[in-house]
């Protein structure tokens, strides 16, 4: 397993800094955000700008295991819908520029809509990912779908449905334990049923119970990354695990993202070691 971060907590931070930064800390990889907002949105990335990126990823040593693309595939408003998926497809082709010796890296996006919407609209949640993950499957990338608290799917048993559902093997899961745990899942219970099917992950920290509950940057709460990180290697997962501070901690009037990714690291990496994993590449 190695080690990444995501600039999900980043939104404002210049590309160039931040991976300077991470690199730095000593992470591996790193997860580009590229949604409405951030330093990286994708309708600011020029075909000179992907190129310049891929190669500060290069000058640094970074990987790129995944993009954040987060984007609804739920909503209602067919003309909303069109440009959602239109906009996932556009990240998809930027997967396939940022492609690196492995392949593309995966796009991660969550489901949007309301846990008591599955069973009305699992359906059609079935059929708008299928119809993305058909078209991911042409560019030859990974879609990795979030389960998230408070979204239509935020159960490990709904993720496997879908991934069973819609049956094409591109289908994979972007395993962001922090929203089980918060929902009171034990780490073997949501690990043992994601792990099989994660391409990436997310982790936090947090305290609390949904819907009380906060997320945290790591170090800050009560999870024990140290039998995460050995659940997931029991259960034979070898990708990364890559750290993303939410919304929630964004929001604190001193948040400083430099200072959460330093902290971030120093947590994590001390966790890799306590475990007995190796990150060597």
């Amino acid at each position: 397993m190695k080690l990444g971060y995501s600039t999900w907590g980043m939104p404002t931070v210049p590309v160039d800094i931040a991976l300077s930064h991470l690199a730095e800390l000593g992470f591996d990889g790193v997860e580009l955000t590229v949604i409405p907002g951030y330093s990286t949105e994708l309708a600011t990335l020029t075909k000179s700008e992907r190129r310049r990126i891929l190669k500060l990823l290069k000058k640094h040593g970074l990987d790129l295991p995944a993009i954040a693309g987060h984007t609804s595939l739920m909503e209602e408003d067919p003309s909303v819908h069109a440009a959602n998926l239109a906009r996932l497809k556009e990240t998809i082709d930027l997967a396939v520029d940022w492609a690196g010796p492995d392949g593309p890296p995966a796009i991660d996006t969550t489901a949007g809509s309301q846990p008591d919407a599955w069973e009305s609209h699992k359906s059609l949640l079935v059929e708008r990912t299928q119809e993305l993950a058909e078209y991911a499957q042409t560019k030859g990338v990974t879609l990795a779908m979030e389960p998230h608290v408070g979204s239509i799917i935020d159960t490990p048993q709904k993720m496997v449905e879908l991934i069973e559902r819609v049956g094409l093997p591109n289908v994979k899961v972007n395993f962001d334990i922090s929203h089980f745990n918060v929902m009171g899942y034990s780490i073997e219970e949501s690990v043992s049923t994601m792990a099989p099917h994660a391409v990436h992950t997310h982790v936090k920290d947090e305290t609390g119970r949904a819907p009380d509950h906060q997320f945290l940057i790591p170090g800050e709460g009560v999870f024990d990354y140290v039998a995460y990180l050995r659940a997931m290697q029991r259960h034979g997962y070898t990708g990364y695990i890559s750290a993303e501070v939410s919304v929630m901690v964004q929001r604190r009037p001193a948040y400083d993202p430099l200072q959460a990714a330093t902290q971030t690291y120093a947590t994590l990496a001390k966790a890799f070691d306590s475990a007995g994993i190796d990150r060597s590449h």
